[in-house]
């Protein structure tokens, strides 16, 4: 398992876990991350990125980002 910031732009990874406080976790889920679905990274600026989730490109900061397992 790796943080879906050292994902490789592109490539399709399935998420493992989401960690953090229950807020984040629910904030995530919200959005789409759920363990067991797809996620794609379609780029990286400034550490930030933005991926594809359930047909929908959402940004994510690097902190939001390091807490989703793939």
């Amino acid at each position: 398992m790796m943080p879906l910031t050292l994902a490789a732009v592109g490539e399709e990874n399935i998420i493992r876990k989401i960690g953090g406080k229950p807020e984040v976790r629910a904030h995530l889920e919200n959005l789409g991350f759920v363990a067991g679905g797809i996620v794609t990274v379609i780029s990286t600026i400034g550490g930030n990125l933005i991926v594809s989730v359930k047909e929908t490109r959402v940004a994510l900061s690097r902190e939001l980002a390091s807490k989703i397992m793939v």
